[in-house]
């Protein structure tokens, strides 16, 4: 049976045994893994070509975190309809996921836009992973942060539904080209590069979308009386103080590989692991390219 079976419609109370099996990419025993308190990470659009699922993989086999926070767009429901695609790594970041679960750590589970299908069964637990619709995370220093994957404050998404759906489809068109040059650049030994993410940096419109929607998500969580929003969805890690509000934005494993996390003194830190794994003794660039690319 295929994980997204397993995953999807038909049986999610199978999602324990799927987490006893074992995986094709071997977790790896490693001294001195990283510990945090809290890990948040979304969009990582497993069943997609963009997906960076090996970089995830080590990501996962080097750090822990008492509680995981899955920020919506984890598996990409938009483009499995269409077209099936589901190599063995999505495969093993689905195993190592649960597999947290199953070693006491709280695992929830917001579902975006592109797993949306998933928020039908919100409330409920499933081999260990709570799903919900948004939830409310108190630091260890106290303060309280809305987590949500961010959809609900995108109008493109909300009122004209069809012309997301073409800008899914121009965006899978930019990480082909993405895949393209960074083949192009692994052969002459050159390190990964996101097109897509520096178009976004260069382009007018979209650098105003991106502080509009931080703006709305910010006065949002205003609304709800809390201190900060933890948010996904626009594939743009940061972190901003926003009218006394602060907002934080995992970013994504399709485009920069991040990841938010809590340290145990309620510090907050967006993790690049582009860069970690560069700064790790040993690698070189051309193993970190063949590992984001």
């Amino acid at each position: 049976m295929s994980v997204v079976t397993r995953i999807g419609l038909d049986n999610l109370a199978e999602l324990g045994d799927f987490a006893n099996s074992q995986p094709a990419i071997p977790e790896r025993t490693i001294s001195g893994r990283r510990q945090f308190r809290t890990i948040w990470i979304s969009d990582v659009h497993l069943g997609t070509r963009g997906c960076n699922a090996e970089m995830l993989i080590d990501f996962l086999d080097h750090v822990d975190s008492d509680t995981l926070y899955l920020v919506g767009d984890i598996i990409d429901g938009w483009r499995l309809r269409k077209k099936f695609y589901w190599p063995v790594a999505h495969n093993d970041v689905v195993w190592r996921l649960l597999k947290r679960a199953k070693r006491s750590t709280r695992v929830v589970y917001i579902p975006g836009n592109h797993d949306e299908v998933f928020r039908q069964f919100a409330g409920l637990d499933f081999g260990g992973v709570e799903i919900r619709r948004q939830a409310i995370h108190t630091t260890a220093d106290g303060r309280h942060l809305l987590v949500l994957h961010g959809d609900e404050f995108d109008a493109i998404t909300l009122a004209h539904r069809w012309l997301a759906h073409v800008g899914d489809a121009a965006y899978n068109l930019l990480m082909a080209l993405n895949r393209g040059l960074n083949a192009y650049r692994r052969f002459f030994n050159m390190p990964y590069w996101s097109l897509s993410k520096h178009a976004k940096a260069k382009v007018k419109k979209s650098v105003e979308f991106i502080s509009n929607y931080e703006e709305v998500v910010a006065q949002a969580a205003a609304h709800r009386g809390v201190d900060g929003v933890v948010c996904g969805h626009i594939h743009t890690a940061e972190y901003r103080d926003i009218a006394g509000i602060k907002y934080y934005n995992d970013g994504d494993w399709v485009e920069g590989c991040t990841a938010l996390v809590e340290h145990f003194d309620g510090r907050m830190e967006l993790l690049h692991w582009a860069d970690e794994i560069a700064a790790r003794e040993g690698i070189g660039t051309l193993e970190i390219a063949m590992l984001a690319a």
